[in-house]
Formats: structure tokens, sequence, C-alpha cells
């Protein structure tokens, strides 16, 4: 927790210290603030002095109205300065926490396709919201209460010092103890508040799964399930939440009993100055001023560290994601992949997915330019495998992979995947019009190339249905779409980027015939001229298919044309095919 605490400040520190005149007006407002609002007590002591003097009356009138109209004119001036440290604040605190945001968007989408599938999505927006908002919090409790708390502490003792020795070396031993058991206590609580915090996110996870998967809910009337599931979930939080409330509770019944005996304490030693002819009625009320100021900011202490450490807790799970290397990342110095051919090797390539398996051992395959080569086989045999490793979501553990004589490694992520239009089995749009969806194949493109794209797909007679045409939000993860106007949207987002390399992932297999059948010819027009793997189950779609590679396993165990696999009685593609054009046969 230390380190990941230091790690905290550390990534807040490099965002605040852009703004060093806004820290240098917050530290000097704060210093004057302090005194200002500790010097008005002085002149209430000068006016209960004056009052109870037992002079004229219309002699201590003005001097009584003197002590008022300065009292008057330090709250005014205390006023002006709070407005000015307040403004300075919130354009401090806003503008960090903006680039926190920025700076958590970046790097988390840096992180890995293999990183999302094992990480919740409302987790991680929690984690990111969470680690924003503390910044907030923190700064608050260092500047106005620990800051504004020390510089009271210095003053206050020093008044009291100098009055009666006794009485501050009274104040300063509960103040250190008070203090000291407060920072205990709070450490004491700290690991209560990181298991509080890890609760909350996977209620969060929780919550987001059971939403995202309400139409599987449904289907498998499992909602009494999902229910009492939740409810463990939450009940470990609400177990968890309420013990670290209740110690909240147990610290400050102990600060206020402190504090009632403290005060008992001093004033029985004033009362004994006072006899003793040492103290005034005006230090009375003085030294009333101050310890009621320093009981509320020492009250505050041990809510502040609390909320401290609590904040430092609820930011310690981004700081993790922070700190967590990126899986696959670019050399430095990378180079920028230039696509003149499209010519695509894998030299063999051995890959293993994080703590599992191995996938595939020494793979190798070469595509050359232009050509169209069907992927296909059992699944599980590997075949999205490779185009998950040719588009670089992971590193692979030996051989390599080339594009036109360059290594895939050795180049920035960004222009490799430029070069690449890939059209997934189950595409995912975002919660946008259709008009970005699609332009977000090129999004640079006119909306006259949008609907030609579009067209091609035969998206744009769908599209023209709606109400709002291609200003339509197609819901999260596109759900307003069926599969096929999903796919044929995710087919148009392809032919807009017009990439020289091509991945079709099942890219009909959400179709219905007749749509399928009107998608081929487009389908046809995109791969034209562009170096394209096509991964199919239905044989039917690939026929047409330059060569054919069958994987199992991880290994290639044919290829060739569909006449050629098909004259090879003992094939698994004949087998395949038999079992998809004849129906299930004897073994």
């Amino acid at each position: 927790m230390k380190q990941n605490t230091k790690r905290t400040f550390q990534f807040y520190w490099q965002e605040a210290r852009q703004y060093p005149w806004a820290m240098l007006v917050m530290l000097i407002g704060i210093v004057v603030t302090s005194v200002l609002s500790l010097t008005p007590p002085y002149f209430y002591k000068r006016f209960f002095d004056y009052l109870t003097t037992g002079g004229n009356s219309a002699t201590i009138a003005p001097l009584l109205i003197t002590v008022l109209l300065i009292i008057l004119g330090l709250h005014g001036l205390d006023w002006i300065f709070w407005r000015i440290l307040s403004f300075t604040v919130a354009y401090f605190e806003v503008r960090v926490m903006f680039n926190l945001g920025n700076r958590c968007f970046d790097y988390l989408q840096a992180h890995s396709y293999h990183f999302f599938n094992n990480n919740f999505t409302g987790s991680l927006v929690k984690k990111v919201n969470r680690f924003v908002r503390a910044f907030e919090d923190i700064t608050d409790k260092i500047y106005f209460d620990l800051l504004s708390l020390i510089l009271r502490i210095i003053m206050i003792f020093g008044v009291l010092f100098w009055m009666r020795p006794l009485l501050g070396y009274i104040m300063l031993v509960w103040t250190l103890l008070f203090m000291g058991f407060n920072y205990w206590f709070s450490i004491y609580k700290l690991p209560y508040d990181i298991v509080r915090a890890e609760a909350d996110s996977r209620v969060s996870g929780a919550l987001a799964d059971a939403i995202v998967n309400n139409v599987n809910i449904k289907l498998f009337s499992a909602l009494r399930f999902e229910s009492e599931r939740f409810r463990g979930i939450n009940g470990d939080w609400f177990k968890k939440n309420i013990r670290s409330w209740n110690l909240s509770q147990v610290m400050e019944a102990v600060q206020t009993l402190l504090m009632i005996l403290f005060e008992f304490v001093v004033f029985y030693y004033a009362v004994q100055f006072w006899k003793e002819g040492y103290l005034t009625v005006g230090d009375f009320v003085w030294i009333q001023a101050y310890i009621i100021d320093l009981f509320f900011k020492l009250f505050n202490f041990g809510r502040t560290v609390r909320v401290l450490y609590e904040r430092l807790a609820d930011a310690e799970e981004m700081t993790v994601v922070l700190d967590q290397p990126h899986e696959v990342q670019d050399i430095l110095g990378a180079g920028i992949l230039e696509v003149n051919q499209g010519k695509i090797e894998f030299k063999n390539v051995s890959f293993s997915y994080p703590q599992g398996s191995d996938v595939m051992q020494d793979l190798s395959l070469e595509v050359k330019p232009g050509e169209k080569v069907a992927l296909i086989g059992p699944s599980g045999g590997g075949k999205t495998t490779i185009t998950k490793l040719l588009l670089r979501l992971f590193d692979i553990q030996g051989g390599g992979i080339w594009i036109d004589g360059q290594n895939i490694a050795q180049v920035t992520q960004d222009s490799l995947r430029q070069a690449i239009s890939f059209v997934p089995q189950d595409p995912i749009l975002f919660h946008r019009t259709l008009m970005e969806n699609i332009r977000y194949g090129r999004r640079n493109a006119s909306d006259e190339e949008v609907m030609a794209a579009a067209k091609l797909a035969q998206c744009h007679e769908f599209i023209t249905h709606f109400p709002q045409q291609y200003e339509t939000y197609v819901g999260e993860r596109g759900v307003k779409l069926s599969g096929g106007e999903r796919q044929r949207v995710a087919i148009a987002r392809a032919i807009l980027a017009n990439a020289p390399l091509l991945i079709l992932d099942e890219a009909t297999s959400s179709l219905d015939s007749e749509s399928e059948m009107l998608i081929q010819a487009a389908l046809a027009n995109l791969m034209k001229q562009k170096t394209t793997i096509v991964i199919a189950h239905r044989l039917s779609t690939i026929m047409k298919m330059d060569r054919i590679v069958v994987i199992q396993d991880g290994q290639i165990v044919e290829q060739g044309s569909h006449a050629d696999l098909l004259s090879e009685k003992t094939s698994l593609y004949k087998r395949l095919w038999d079992l998809q054009v004849g129906g299930y046969v004897d073994k």
C-alpha cells in the first residue's frame, strides 16, 4: 500500500506541477487567511478587557466601537482573500482533474486486448472516476485542513506560550497525543478502507455485467439466481462498509471525550492563573476562542486523515492500472508500416495465451500479394488467433510475422492496424449515430463517401427506413440493430477504410441468405487488389478463394484450392464439406 500511495501522489504531482503559479497563490492564500482568521480573537480580548475595567462608559464606548471596526475590517480582508483562494483552487483542481481523466483514458485504452478481457467495464469506469475525483478531496484536505491546522497550531501555541508557558505545554502535549492517536487509528483503519473500495468495484462490475446480459437473464429465467448472486456481492460490500463506518464512529467518540477532558484541564489552570492575577477576563475569551478553533480543526484532523486515506484507497486501484505495463508496446524508434504489395508471412510462430496452454508451435504461413486465403477448421483450432496475432493484439513468444518484409513487432501498432481492415464475426458499435459508426473506418470521410460505402455494403436501404436515417443512434454496442444490420455496418466501415490488407472473420455469418447474396458482390469488390484472409465455417462462402488453409490444433494440416482439397478423399476439408453439404454421415 505504501508504494501505491507514493505512486498515487507521484501521478497527481506530475499533473499538478503544470500550474506552479496557482499552487503558489493557494499557499500564500491559506497563510494569509489563517493569520486573518486568528487575529480577531485578540481584539475580542481587548473588547472585553475594556468592558471590565470599570471606567467611564463615555470614554470606553469609542474604544469599543474602534475595536469592532477593526474586527469588521479583518473579517472583510479575510473574506476577500478567501474568495481569491476559492477561485484559484477551482481553477487548479478542475484543470488537474481534466488532465488526470485524459491520462487515465489514454493509458487505459493502450492496454491490451487480454487486459480488457479480464476486467469488467463497470469496474474500470469506477476506478477512473474515483482516481480523478480523489484528487479533489486529497487536495482540499491537504490545503484547507492539514496545512491550515499546522499554521493555526503554530500561531495558537505561540500566543499560549507567551501568555502562560504551562498552558502552552498542556496544549502541546495534548495536541501531539491527539494527532498521534488519530494518525495511528487512520493507519489501522486503512486496510478496511482498501477492502471496502475493492468490494465497491466488485459491486459495480457485477451490476454492469448483469445489465449487459439482461437478455440472457430473461431468456434463461435467471432473475432469482442473478438477484441472489448480486445480493451476495452487495452483501459483502455492506459488511465491509459498515465495519469501516463503525470504526469511524468509535474514533469520533474517543475524540470528543478527549476534547471534553482537555477543555476542563485548561480552564481549571486558567482559573488558578486568574485568581493570581496573571490572566484577565479578556484572556479567558481569547483562550476560549482559540480552543474552540483548535478543537474544530483537530476534530476534523482525524476525519481529514481518514478521508485522505480513504481517497488514497479509492485511487489505489487505478494507480495499479496506471503502473501496470502495457502487454503490447511499440519498441523504441518503431517505424511506420508501408504496404506496397501486401505479402504476409508467418515464420515459425509460437504462441500461447497468458496463463494458458500453447495455441501454436512453429506455424509458418505465407500469403502472397493480392492472394485470397481462407482459414477453416474445427473451432478452437487457432484460426481467429492467427488474425489477432496479425493485428498484434497479442505478442508472440517465438518466430516472427512480416508484412512486405517488415517485422510487425518493429512498426507502430497504429500504422499496422491502419493497413488492415477487419470485419469481425460479432461487430460492436459505438452508441453513436450510424453516420459516425461508418465514418470510423476513415474519420475524415465526407457524408457522401460514407453513404457510398453504405450502399456498397447494402446498408443504405435499411438506414433510410429509420426516421433519423444516418443520424440514428444505434444504442450501446449497437443493440438497436439486428445482427445482420450490425455486420453490414461493419462491412461498410471496412469498405470506407479501403486498407490494403483485409481480414473477414465470419463476415457474413449473421446475414440471411438474401442479404448474403447481395453483399457477396460488395465483398468481391472490396477484396479486389487486396491481400485477404477470410475465416469461415460455412464452407460454401469460400469456394472461390485462391487457397484454403485448414487449421487444426494450431497447425496447418492441409492447404490448396477447393477442388484440390475435395479430391483428397481422406482430407479433413472433404470431411467438413460432406458434413455441411451432405449432412451428418456415418463414420
